[in-house]
């Protein structure tokens, strides 16, 4: 009886209500992990790394040879400030330490020439300097260059003591005494510091030579 119920039953028994055997879905995928993102501090300590690597600074050397070599139009440049110096006698205390220094330049004969050539001949066509030092002593020495023209200039229209020609003349003066210091302690600062210095008119000019 028991089979006979049971036969009546399984027709009632829908093929869906049985339990289906998994069936993996073709169009699930898995998930894919996530890209790993390389840190900003990562590439900024490779970046700081390579400009360490890269930095070079200006041997100690080199700086004193450039320091060095402003010295010749500066002392060259000091008959320029007579007048200064006679308007105001105070503006002489400041150039009262190098005074032994310019003394034993202007002891030594030819001594104008003679470093100019050496340091035109010794460092600036010397191809075992590196380019910071040429640049430097090149700078110097047109510069030197430069402070003939205004002593040509007056011994060729050559002023009297008095009136505008005079005039003109100090005031000529004057300026290249005070263009001249400028250079000087510009360039001195920034040889010392292993930087490049740039003067004013002088910097171009002495680009072209090296």
């Amino acid at each position: 009886m028991a089979s006979i119920s049971f036969l009546r039953l399984s027709p009632l028994i829908s093929p869906k209500t049985l339990a289906k055997p998994y069936a993996p879905c073709s169009s699930f995928t898995p998930p894919l992990p996530l890209p790993l993102k390389s840190p900003s501090n990562v590439r900024f300590s490779h970046k700081s790394a390579t400009t360490r690597m890269s930095y070079n600074p200006t041997p100690a050397t080199d700086r004193l040879i450039s320091a060095v070599a402003y010295t010749l139009p500066f002392f060259n440049s000091l008959q320029y400030g007579r007048f200064l110096f006679t308007q105001y006698p105070a503006l002489g205390v400041l150039f009262d330490p190098i005074i032994p220094l310019l003394s034993l330049y202007r002891s030594i004969p030819y001594a104008s020439f003679v470093a100019f050539f050496a340091l035109y001949l010794g460092v600036v066509r010397n191809p075992s300097f590196n380019q910071y030092v040429r640049f430097n002593s090149m700078q110097a020495v047109t510069l030197d260059v430069l402070l003939v023209v205004p002593l040509l200039l007056t011994r060729i229209f050559s002023p009297g003591p008095r009136g505008l020609g005079f005039k003109l003349m100090v005031w000529g003066h004057n300026a290249v005494f005070l263009f001249s210091c400028f250079c000087f302690v510009y360039a001195l600062v920034s040889s010392i510091l292993g930087k490049t210095p740039y003067l004013p008119f002088v910097g171009e000019a002495a680009g072209r030579q090296i």
